[in-house]
């Protein structure tokens, strides 16, 4: 999934799944939800910086996308 958002912002992820899921930068530290159990949400704060952030499910790598801040 393409996520596009603003520098800073507040991003909110809700896990509509039936697994626990996480959102995490993949590579580095910008960003990680840790884990979301099914039906609730996790907040972020977006990197300061304009950029591509590719993010994977820690728990479920074949799950991934890119978070563009810009």
């Amino acid at each position: 999934m393409k996520l596009t958002v603003h520098p800073g912002e507040t991003v909110t992820v809700v896990n509509h799944d039936s697994a626990t899921h996480t959102l995490t930068a993949s590579p580095g530290s910008a960003f990680d939800t840790g884990p979301i159990n099914p039906g609730k949400s996790a907040t972020f704060t977006a990197p300061a910086t304009a950029g591509v952030f590719p993010y994977v499910c820690t728990i479920h790598a074949s799950m991934h996308g890119t978070l563009t801040v810009g």
